[in-house]
């Protein structure tokens, strides 16, 4: 009798499928519509240079800085998705490439220390690791009135830990554990073997712990 699929398999299908989905449309972002408005961009800067009515030419520069500014929104929402340097360089340039666009977006100052020597991860440990701390900054941006928060990455022999800290309102950690956004956190954690602690104290903040060995 042929064995059926486990929960952890099942759970390890959805997510790979949905990943890929989502670096698909990252790059069809980036590299197609990204680009195309891009070409479309340069081609009304070269109509404006050779316009001479005053006020056409100030309605097209009009247009044009709005489309400059959709094309740059284009991009963050591209590098959000799936950042490129999360498969070329690793996880930690792909977390402070986030972060600057983290900041720009909600104005929340993030400092990012390593301790240790990055250590070469298989990719859907990096995507895993890299989705939890995005939905762990995500939940300080709407829910923990802060200014502040803290991400230390700290490599050690076997094992590397993640501590995300902000001081903000904090919340009831038991009252909102099944959550969708910090059981997503925990799910995701468990499928590569690590896990996720969460703590936090009303009117100080919450601090967010992610543990994984190195295989």
């Amino acid at each position: 009798m042929k064995r059926l699929p486990e929960k952890k398999e099942i759970s390890n299908y959805i997510i790979q499928s949905s990943e890929d989905e989502i670096k698909r449309i990252a790059l069809e972002l980036h590299e197609g519509v990204g680009q195309t408005l891009y070409s479309v961009f340069t081609g009304i800067q070269l109509l404006e240079a050779n316009m001479t009515d005053h006020e056409s030419k100030r309605h097209v520069h009009e247009m044009n800085e709005i489309l400059e500014k959709t094309i740059q929104e284009i991009r963050f929402l591209s590098v959000e998705l799936h950042p490129p340097t999360l498969s070329s360089l690793g996880l930690l340039p792909a977390l402070k490439s986030y972060v600057n666009l983290y900041k720009a977006t909600y104005g929340i100052l993030v400092e990012v220390e390593q301790v240790g020597q990055e250590k070469p991860l298989p990719e859907r440990h990096r995507i895993m690791l890299f989705r939890v701390c995005q939905e762990a900054l995500g939940n300080i941006a709407k829910y923990a009135d802060t200014h502040q928060v803290e991400i230390k990455v700290n490599w050690e022999k076997d094992t590397v830990a993640i501590v995300i800290t902000d001081y903000g309102i904090g919340f009831d950690v038991e009252l909102n554990r099944d959550k969708p956004g910090l059981a997503v956190m925990h799910e995701r954690m468990k499928l590569i073997g690590g896990n996720c602690v969460i703590t936090s104290t009303l009117g100080k903040g919450t601090t967010i712990q992610l543990n994984l060995p190195l295989q």
